[in-house]
């Protein structure tokens, strides 16, 4: 005689993941962007692999010295003259070429009137130079 089959019961899995939270990257395609901006050329999948290494090392670093600079000045936030500091110990920043500069050579005007605080009034910028 046939009997019926009895489903198999399977033990529930638990909603939890257990993939391990990832560290947010920069999107390849802003760092792809300013390569090429820099760069001028083409550059091949290979060698555009290890930029982004590269690049992500850098931040990586980057972001450590900023946090040990804040931690040893005894805050929890990180503040402009941090990045200055270590912009001047990477030699990026000296007495002949100041963060303001900088700013004004490599950044487009939307970023360096945030970062530069200039009022306009008239065909005048306040505070003047």
């Amino acid at each position: 005689p046939l009997q019926l089959l009895q489903p198999k019961t399977v033990p529930k899995r638990l909603r939890t993941s257990e993939r391990k939270p990832r560290e947010p990257q920069i999107p390849r395609s802003l760092i792809k962007e300013i390569f090429r901006h820099f760069v001028k050329m083409p550059v091949t999948r290979d060698a555009f692999k290890i930029v982004e290494k590269c690049s992500e090392r850098y931040f990586k670093q980057l972001s450590d010295d900023l946090e040990a600079y804040a931690h040893h000045a005894g805050r929890k936030t990180v503040e402009a003259a941090d990045l200055e500091v270590l912009m001047r110990r990477q030699g990026l920043v000296t007495d002949k070429m100041p963060l303001n500069v900088l700013i004004e050579n490599y950044l487009p005007l939307e970023y360096r009137k945030l970062l530069i605080p200039v009022a306009v009034s008239g065909n005048r910028l306040i505070p003047s130079k």
